[in-house]
C-alpha cells in the first residue's frame, strides 16, 4: 500500500548445501553447483530491486544486502574469500568478514564507502534510530546504532568499542581498531581445512595489526604483550557482563 511502512527479511537458502540449482541456472556460473546457486541468489536479489521499482518506493526504501558468515571454498580455483586467511566456521577474517551492501536514494550518498566495522547484531539498534523507535532495558545487549556510518556522518569516536567473534569450536577473538586478538594456539577454530582443535587452556594466542596485515599472517602475541593484556582484558569484560552495549534505560 503507498505510503504504509513495511519490513522485509529475506533470508535465502542459496548458495548453502545442498547444492541443487534449478534447471535455469544449472552449469551457468563455472564454478560448479554452488556457483550457479550464487548467481540464483543474485538474480533473487535484482527481482526484489525491480519490485520496489514497480511499488514506487525505491528512493525511500533502505534495502540492504548481506552475508551471514564466511565462504565455502569454491571450485575452479574462485575464491570467495578473496585474499583474506579462513574459511566459512574459523576463526580468521574470511569466516566472518562479509558482504553489507545498502541502497536508500533518498537518504544513503551514492557511491559511499565507509571502513567501521559493525556486525549484522547491530541492526536491531540501527532500525530502531532510523524509525524513532526506542531500544530499552537489556534488549539488543549487543546492537549498536551503526545509522551514522550507513548515512555518512562523521564521528568523532568509533561506534562500536569493541567487535567480538567466534569460531565453530569455541574460540573467542576481539577486534578493536585495527588490532584483533584470538585466544587459541594457532589452530582455524573450525570445521573445514585445515580443522582447528578445542583451545588448550594457558597456550598461546594469536595477535594480528589487521590495518597492516589484512591477512593474518604476522602473529605478534609475543611482541606487544601490552596489547594482549589490554584485549584480554575487555573481552574477558564482556564475558563477566554477557553483553558489549552498556545497560539501557
Amino acid at each position: 500500500t503507498p505510503g504504509k511502512p513495511f519490513f522485509v527479511s529475506l533470508c535465502l537458502s542459496a548458495p548453502h548445501t545442498p547444492w541443487l540449482p534449478p534447471a535455469e541456472f544449472k552449469g551457468e556460473s563455472a564454478d560448479g553447483p554452488r556457483g550457479d546457486l550464487v548467481l540464483l541468489a543474485d538474480w533473487c536479489t535484482g527481482e526484489i530491486a525491480k519490485a520496489l521499482d514497480r511499488l514506487g518506493v525505491t528512493d525511500d526504501t533502505l534495502f540492504i544486502f548481506a552475508s551471514d558468515n564466511g565462504p565455502h571454498p569454491g571450485t575452479n580455483g574462485h575464491r570467495s574469500e578473496g585474499s583474506l586467511r579462513g574459511l566459512k566456521s574459523q576463526i580468521w577474517e574470511g569466516g566472518h568478514r562479509v558482504p553489507f551492501v545498502a541502497q536508500w536514494p533518498k537518504r544513503i550518498p551514492a557511491g559511499l564507502v565507509s571502513a567501521a566495522p559493525i556486525c549484522l547484531t547491530d541492526m536491531l539498534a540501527t532500525f530502531a534510530a532510523l524509525t524513532g523507535a526506542t531500544v530499552a532495558g537489556d534488549d539488543g545487549p549487543d546492537s549498536y546504532d551503526i545509522s551514522p556510518a550507513l548515512l555518512g556522518k562523521k564521528s568523532a569516536a568509533p561506534i562500536r568499542e569493541a567487535i567480538v567473534s567466534h569460531s565453530q569450536n569455541g574460540t573467542f577473538a576481539i577486534r578493536q581498531g585495527g588490532w584483533k586478538l584470538i585466544l587459541d594456539n594457532k589452530t582455524s577454530g573450525g570445521w573445514m581445512p585445515p580443522e582447528g582443535e578445542p583451545p588448550a587452556p594457558g597456550t598461546p594466542g594469536q595477535l594480528y595489526d589487521l590495518a597492516a596485515d589484512p591477512q593474518e599472517t604476522n602473529d605478534l602475541w609475543e611482541k606487544k604483550p601490552e596489547t594482549v593484556a589490554r584485549l584480554t582484558a575487555l573481552l574477558e569484560r564482556y564475558k563477566k557482563d554477557g553483553r558489549s552495549v552498556p545497560r539501557r534505560g
